[in-house]
This record gives structure tokens, C-alpha cells and sequence, in this order.
């Protein structure tokens, strides 16, 4: 029986999360040359390879070759930038030869925004199709009611609300 009155260990965020890939030498070079995660350790003879997220020991991204099963997993995860950074991020991605997406999948050049939290963000793919995301968490109030635009449309939504 679970006691409820037990109070849970405070989770104060996210450490690690691990991606399947085909090919783990592209892989460490896209996130390595492309994404500019810093690698810590690689394990040839496991097949698999670990990235520092921030500095060292902030945060961990592991790689693990599922080899030459022609089925795979495509998963996501979102990397917290600096809004600044994202705003720029399509370019970025662009010069990088990478579609950046809307949170819908089509092909963007600003960030969508989830009006709920609220946050900003850019979707782009990795070389085995996972869905990698940029998120710029904002300092201001949510907006539920929105649900998720375009950057242009919560600039606008923000001049609305000063009239």
C-alpha cells in the first residue's frame, strides 16, 4: 500500500534522456559539429555515446546504435536557448542546410508559440528523424485561449493588449 502522506523527492528538472540511431558516427557529428554538444564519452563497444547539455554534468544526452534494424524509434526533446538565440535559430538552421519547422511540422522562419506555458520555440530533425526542438521559455503572462501561433501573431496579440 502507498502512503500518501509521504511527500515525493522534488524533481528540480531533467538530467539525461537517450536517442536510438542508425548510424552513431553521424549522429556524434551532427550533435557534436552541428548542434555543438560537447562529447563526453564515447563507448565503441557498446555502440553508444554521451553529451554534456550546458557545461558538464548540467545535463546528458546519450546515443545508442540500434544497428541495421530496418524499424526505429523517431522521439523528441527540446533543448532550453536563450530567446535571443532562438529568434535567430532559423537562420542558424538554414546555414546549417536544416528545415526549421512550426510546432505543426511546416517549414518556418520564426518561432511557434505554446500560449499556455508561455514558450517559444523552433523544431528542426536530426539525421536519424528525431524531432529536436529549441525552447525559449517567456517572461510573461500565458495565454491559453491563443493555443499555438506564429511569433508574428503573439507580437501582435501583445500590441492588442496595450491598446
Amino acid at each position: 500500500m502507498i502512503d500518501d502522506t509521504v511527500p515525493a523527492v522534488p524533481v528540480r528538472g531533467l538530467f539525461e534522456t537517450h536517442l536510438t540511431v542508425s548510424d552513431l558516427q553521424r549522429s556524434i557529428t551532427f550533435y557534436r559539429d552541428t548542434i555543438g554538444l560537447e562529447l563526453g564519452l564515447s563507448v565503441p563497444n557498446r555502440n553508444c555515446a554521451f553529451f554534456w547539455i550546458g557545461g558538464a554534468k548540467d545535463a546528458m544526452l546519450g546515443l545508442w546504435s540500434i544497428g541495421t534494424m530496418p524499424i526505429g524509434l523517431t522521439l523528441h526533446i527540446a533543448f532550453n536557448v536563450d530567446l535571443k538565440d532562438l529568434l535567430d535559430a532559423p537562420r542558424h538552421l538554414r546555414l546549417k542546410r536544416i528545415t526549421p519547422l512550426s510546432f505543426f511540422g511546416e517549414e518556418t522562419n520564426e518561432p511557434s508559440v505554446l500560449c499556455w506555458m508561455p514558450a517559444a520555440s523552433i523544431f528542426f530533425r536530426d539525421p536519424e528523424g528525431h524531432l529536436i526542438e529549441y525552447l525559449a521559455i517567456l517572461d510573461e503572462e500565458p495565454k491559453p485561449d491563443l493555443g499555438i501561433i506564429p511569433w508574428n501573431k503573439w507580437l501582435a496579440s501583445k500590441e492588442e493588449y496595450r491598446r
